[in-house]
């Protein structure tokens, strides 16, 4: 199940630790690591106009791809893109790139091609 489970990355500096020293990291429990795919907040129309976020007018949920996860998370997969809240997530940076960390229960929908056969209906 290791191969499941995504590194992290390299670590930023940490007190006692030489500069140039990378770490591993391993997410821990419930914890999903992602990574937005394009920039914070900005997003584009259907006829692929861009809507900048000072745009954004009430709570708008945000999808994001999954780089790691924790050993309790059971719905969802490396490289799935997840839908969640920007109120639930704390932001991280790894090796000069920047990350979302959220919990499990913060995850609204799971987007991925193995899962064909939902029952909902939609695609994206």
């Amino acid at each position: 199940m290791s191969n499941r489970r995504g590194a992290g990355g390299e670590a930023d500096t940490v007190p006692g630790v030489p500069a140039d020293t990378k770490l591993p990291i391993k997410m821990l429990n419930d914890r999903v690591l992602v990574k937005m795919d394009g920039a914070e907040g900005e997003r584009k129309s259907t006829g692929g106009i861009l809507i900048p976020a000072t745009a954004q007018v009430g709570k708008r949920l945000t999808w994001a791809s999954v780089v790691a996860l924790g050993p309790n998370v059971r719905s969802m997969e490396l490289d799935d893109r997840v839908l969640f809240s920007a109120e639930d997530r704390y932001e991280v940076e790894v090796g000069g790139t920047d990350y979302i960390m959220l919990r499990e229960r913060d995850v609204h929908a799971v987007a991925a091609e193995r899962l064909d056969d939902s029952p909902t209906g939609l695609y994206l």
